[in-house]
């Protein structure tokens, strides 16, 4: 790693160089984020896994810039144009744009105006008259005529040494420089209709005619209207006042007021419309469609840990249903572990079999000692909650609405089709809604995230930097609830610090093929999986019931002798030491700091202690929906209704009132009062009280509100 780079960030992100070096060399040693966050905070003087994140992204930039500068150079030394003063240049160069910059000039281009000008042979007169010292162009342009060149008439020679200029101006650093950032603070994204498109294109009318600052457009709308670009439905341009723009470059080329300074200005203005415009509005495109992806990746990023983290039911016997109507519904029943006990179909909306139906779901709670029933909230899954509630079911067995989204890529993946071969699709989708009802990290970590939907145009964004922030997410998520290893499927166990698909399928076969692991020492015979790996992956890995009871907590197997040490002081068992918090209370953690264990670690380990592989996520707490509300012909301006955040974007919040359809809450209407990010007030999975404002069943629109009304408001 080039040393330089410690310095950078650490100014940047506003850390102390060693924090950052230390997880530099981490990193380098090939340690994981969630094990550096949890296990090294010694090192890193307890960063948290969203500083390690921001060190690590920003040092892979900065060695990108590194490598594209020696890209640069390379071509500049083997197409002759390198020299002194440019390799500092490029050197010494801050940013991507201003190494760009600097290369631009020298960067092989296609035949231009220019290079047909230079092959005449008017680059001389171009910088005659570029010097402006009151010569007469007219007159220095006769000895440049030449019959065999072309070059006929005085206008000839001095539209070439024009094209020369304008070409020079497009090139230079600071009139690019100044440019985008005139772009940036003071130019305007239009959209305008494409002809004849306005029919076909009516999911885009708020972008017919529209236009605001480039500089502020929030990254949904520029993201539309992106999308509609795309679709040929929209043409977009950007750019600032074009009089500003010619100012600026007129005050850096424009020296004079006589003949030649008037060859300059026209060059000038031909540079602008014909090259420069063009050019920094392609970069401005890119800049503001990046800074867009990372809003809209950090959006998803957000929706997708809440979504990941939602409070598990637990290893309970459920019933899952994915719902339909003249197909049926597909049943099964799943045990505490989420095995496949029993599956089936029922129609209880044909009228003709719903006492049938009714049967056979009252018999399979009792066979199964079901103790909640999940219903997919698709097609018929508020009909199919209202049929359950009907029947005759143990007073505390829940009917829970689970949102399906991704169900059925989960059921025609390969992961479906290796576990349940002989199964029918929508029987796969169903045990997927029971089972992320039981544990919907467990269960979710089998679909790919974009699959999921709770983002705002996840196909849109750059896809490697999506995959790489949703992975993080994954990961960290996995990693801070940790993992049974005698339960976990292969795909869980990949997200594992240090594993990935090989050791994850090397552990479930030694598994399958040995029995249940009795400690976490007898991961060290897996195949394949070696001290690194084990360093990393063990204190995420949990083993109940085995003869060490820190193998079920996030005690790491390398601070085993500091709690030994513990309990030998006190004259009792670990396990004594575990289930008693008086003991607990009165250890002196000073006397165990060491010279590579220090209070951070101490504390960490007390905190597991008092509860050993503690669940980070929140108790389970069912929704109900409001009775008679099932479809959005059932909506009423005024409605107050139950609902559950769906989705969260820049604009607004989406919410399940039980419909079918989500409503949403736009930003202004989340609070009474003002604020820029809906994630300040909501998130994925919370149950919300909301108002309806208005219905549009034709384009299938719900507006609703989350503000609070007075008692006096009411009462109006």
């Amino acid at each position: 790693m080039n040393t330089s780079y410690t310095a950078i960030v650490s100014h940047e992100l506003n850390l102390k160089e060693s924090q950052v070096q230390a997880v530099a060399a981490l990193l380098a040693q090939g340690a994981t984020i969630p094990f550096i966050a949890r296990y090294r905070k010694e090192a890193t003087q307890s960063l948290d896994e969203i500083a390690v994140i921001a060190i690590r992204d920003r040092l892979n930039q900065l060695e990108e810039l590194n490598n594209r500068k020696g890209t640069i150079l390379k071509s500049l030394e083997e197409h002759g144009h390198l020299t002194e003063a440019l390799k500092i240049s490029v050197l010494t160069a801050q940013t991507q744009s201003e190494v760009e910059d600097i290369y631009f000039p020298f960067r092989p281009k296609r035949r231009t105006r220019a290079t047909l000008a230079r092959e005449k042979g008017l680059e001389p007169l171009a910088l005659m008259i570029f010097e402006q010292n009151g010569i007469n162009p007219l007159d220095k342009a006769l000895s440049f005529l030449s019959t065999e060149k072309e070059v006929t008439t005085i206008e000839d020679a001095l539209s070439g040494a024009r094209d020369v200029l304008a070409e020079k101006i497009s090139e230079d650093r600071d009139a690019r420089s100044r440019l985008r950032h005139l772009f940036l603070t003071k130019g305007f994204i239009t959209s305008r209709v494409s002809p004849k498109k306005e029919a076909e294109g009516s999911k885009y009318q708020d972008y017919f005619d529209w236009k605001e600052p480039v500089g502020t457009v929030p990254s949904h709308r520029l993201l539309a209207m992106r999308r509609g670009e795309r679709e040929d439905i929209l043409n977009i341009s950007i750019s600032p006042d074009v009089t500003e723009s010619l100012k600026i470059l007129e005050d850096l080329f424009v020296k004079g007021s006589g003949d030649d300074s008037e060859q300059v200005r026209l060059a000038v203005h031909d540079s602008y419309k014909r090259l420069l415009a063009r050019s920094i509005e392609t970069e401005i495109r890119l800049a503001t469609k990046e800074k867009a992806d990372e809003a809209a990746i950090r959006i998803f990023a957000q929706n997708l840990r809440q979504l990941l983290l939602a409070p598990p039911l637990g290893p309970r016997p459920v019933m899952a249903i994915d719902p339909g109507f003249r197909t049926g519904c597909k049943i099964v029943c799943l045990d505490g572990q989420g095995k496949l006990l029993h599956h089936d179909t029922i129609y209880p909306h044909l009228p003709a079999k719903a006492s049938a139906a009714g049967q056979i779901v009252e018999y399979l709670c009792r066979q199964y000692e079901i103790k909640a029933i999940a219903v997919g909230n698709g097609t018929a899954g508020r009909e199919t909650e209202v049929f359950l509630k009907g029947l005759k079911l143990p007073h505390d067995l829940h009917v829970v609405m689970v949102n399906e989204s991704g169900a059925s890529v989960y059921s025609a993946s390969e992961v479906a089709r290796r576990e349940f071969p002989d199964l029918d699709l929508t029987v796969r989708g169903a045990v997927s809604i029971g089972r992320r009802l039981m544990d919907p990290l467990s269960e979710l970590v089998k679909i790919d995230p974009k699959a999921i939907g709770v983002g705002q145009y996840q196909h849109d964004v750059d896809q490697t930097a999506l995959k790489k922030a949703l992975d993080d997410v994954v990961i960290s998520c996995v990693n801070a609830v940790g993992v049974d290893v005698n339960r976990a499927s292969v795909e869980l166990l990949t997200y594992i610090s240090g594993l990935g698909p090989q050791l994850a399928g090397n552990i479930v076969a030694y598994r399958n093929e040995n029995g249940a692991f009795c400690s976490r020492e007898e991961l060290k015979s897996v195949s394949r999986l070696g001290p690194k790996a084990f360093e990393q992956s063990a204190g995420f890995l949990r083993i109940t019931g085995g003869a060490n009871p820190l193998d079920a907590s996030a005690v790491h197997p390398e601070s085993y002798g500091i709690v030994e040490t513990m309990a030998k002081d006190f004259n009792c068992s670990i396990s004594d030491l575990m289930i008693m918090p008086a003991m607990q209370k009165s250890i002196e953690l000073t006397k165990y700091v060491t010279d590579t264990v220090r209070m951070p670690t101490l504390k960490d380990i007390m905190a597991e202690l008092a509860k050993p592989g503690r669940d980070p996520r929140n108790q389970f707490e069912a929704c109900a929906y409001d009775s008679g509300i099932e479809k959005i012909d059932d909506l009423q301006p005024g409605m107050k209704l139950s609902g559950v955040i769906t989705n969260v974007t820049a604009f607004g919040a989406f919410v399940d009132i039980g419909v079918h359809q989500d409503g949403l809450v736009h930003i202004s209407e989340i609070s009474n009062q003002f604020i820029k990010d809906p994630m300040q007030i909501v998130k994925i999975q919370q149950k919300v009280q909301v108002t309806v404002l208005a219905v549009d069943p034709k384009r299938k629109r719900i507006s609703l509100s989350m503000k609070k009304v007075s008692e006096k408001q009411e009462r109006k």
